[in-house]
């Protein structure tokens, strides 16, 4: 992922530059004030893949510190929180060094 850095001044002149920007490349765009960062904007669609990715991930974490704690119902926990939320089911099969694969 390329950083992209702009004016703030950039967006308020040209908005539906940066937009175009954003939806292209997927990536967050960094606005600076004053030669100071200040804010990042991105494609809606972007952020939202972003977000189910972190919540992936913390979902993983939770059922890895379940797994190395020794809790009995591992399978049927990992099983069932990502068929909740319409999740790939990892492959406990090619379960290799405490890394799920799916």
């Amino acid at each position: 992922m390329q950083t992209l850095i702009r004016p703030s001044a950039k967006i308020r002149q040209n908005y539906n530059e940066i937009s175009a920007l954003c939806k292209e490349t997927k990536s967050p765009v960094f606005l600076t004030k004053n030669g100071e960062g200040d804010l990042v904007v991105m494609d809606i669609e972007a952020y939202n893949e972003r977000e189910r990715t972190l919540a992936l991930r913390e979902k993983l974490v939770e059922i890895e510190e379940k797994r190395l704690a020794g809790r009995p119902d591992f399978n049927l926990l990992i099983s069932r929180s990502l068929r909740m939320n319409n999740e790939p089911v990892l492959s406990l099969q090619g379960y290799k060094r405490g890394i799920p694969c799916l």
